[in-house]
């Protein structure tokens, strides 16, 4: 199979992956499952041939420097799709994502009203959190098309790489690619607060240079956006907090404390329903009694005040669990897999 044929049938299956990597076939992932695409097997040459149809000549020397470049690319009358390109055992492979054309809304994607309250926000940080391929980068881009239909406003995204493309529509929106438009984040970051943005999104914070020049843009009256590898609002939180040094973290938490407004923490699950994944979804609401945990470093707090967030808007993993079994779109197995407690899965199950 060439790279062509391979992009239309992990499209015309659905896969949410296309695996290419010496001696196996080509795979894809379908629902969570990884299903071979025939027998014959994948040699070096042919895996260098079409990882060689997809980098540019400065992207092949950031790989041969660095060992993995990430990229995007659209194929006229197949569709969008994500890349990551690597070396493994002397040779060449790649992880190939497709990126839907269309931006789904908030509404369609299925997350909680409190979702878009936190999106018509003017200022501060909100965060999307999450295990690699849970939709973080979905949700980001429906946050972005709701601002972009209603607000009157710049929007300036920061990717590595541009994944879903944004079109002009009541805001502007431009969109640079690390490594082809600017050098790294940090430089995108300071960059971009000289270019009049009035909402930032940062495709993912990864270091502290980042993450502060993000919370003072937050602080300084923009709207950040931006994604971590955490599971849960404690989570992300004390992460932000630790990549500091020690001297400088009381600071970092008084600074967060007043320009967080929202951690949206979400994980794919297997439906029941037909073929498909459906996300469970955390959203914890930056009240005042939140920023004072923030600040006084309080975090095994933060849970029970999302569980009896309801009014504000919160809801936490086990309440959107509750919510997915009752309405029989998950089995019991994804239950016990992804609540916080065997206990608390219990309860959820009404085995207590």
């Amino acid at each position: 199979m060439n790279l062509e044929s391979l992009l239309k049938k992990v499209i015309k299956e659905e896969g949410s992956d296309l695996h290419i990597t010496v001696g196996v076939p080509p795979i894809i992932r379908k629902n969570g499952k990884l299903i071979r695409l025939g027998e014959k097997i994948l040699t070096s040459v042919e895996t260098e041939l079409i990882v060689k149809g997809l980098v540019s000549e400065t992207q092949m020397n950031e790989l041969s420097k660095n060992g993995h470049v990430d990229l995007s690319f659209s194929w006229d009358g197949i569709g969008r799709f994500r890349v990551n390109v690597f070396k493994q055992r002397g040779a060449l492979g790649a992880a190939i994502r497709p990126v839907n054309l269309s931006v789904a809304t908030i509404q369609e994607l299925g997350l909680p009203p409190s979702v878009s309250e936190l999106a018509r926000k003017n200022k501060g940080l909100i965060l999307v959190t999450g295990p690699a391929g849970s939709g973080k980068s979905t949700t980001l881009a429906s946050i972005i098309n709701q601002i972009n239909e209603e607000r009157d406003c710049h929007i300036l995204t920061l990717e590595d790489p541009v994944e879903y493309l944004h079109r002009h529509k009541k805001s502007i929106v431009n969109q640079r690619e690390i490594g082809s438009d600017v050098v790294s984040y940090p430089k995108a970051l300071r960059a971009a607060l000289r270019e009049d943005p009035d909402v930032i999104m940062i495709g993912e914070m990864t270091d502290a240079d980042t993450i502060f020049t993000a919370i003072t843009a937050a602080e300084t009256g923009h709207l950040v956006l931006s994604t971590l590898h955490t599971n849960g609002a404690a989570d992300a939180i004390n992460r932000i907090i630790d990549i500091f040094e020690l001297h400088r973290q009381h600071q970092i938490r008084i600074l967060l404390s007043g320009v967080l407004q929202g951690i949206i923490s979400q994980q794919l699950l297997r439906t029941t329903q037909a073929d498909g994944r459906i996300a469970a979804v955390e959203v914890m609401v930056a009240t005042p009694e939140i920023r004072g945990l923030i600040r006084e470093s309080r975090m095994d707090e933060l849970n029970l005040l999302i569980q009896n967030g309801d009014k504000f808007g919160m809801q936490s993993m086990d309440s959107s669990l509750l919510n997915l079994y009752k309405k029989e779109l998950i089995n019991q197995d994804a239950v016990l897999t992804h609540a916080s407690s065997q206990e608390n899965a219990k309860k959820i199950l009404g085995y207590t």
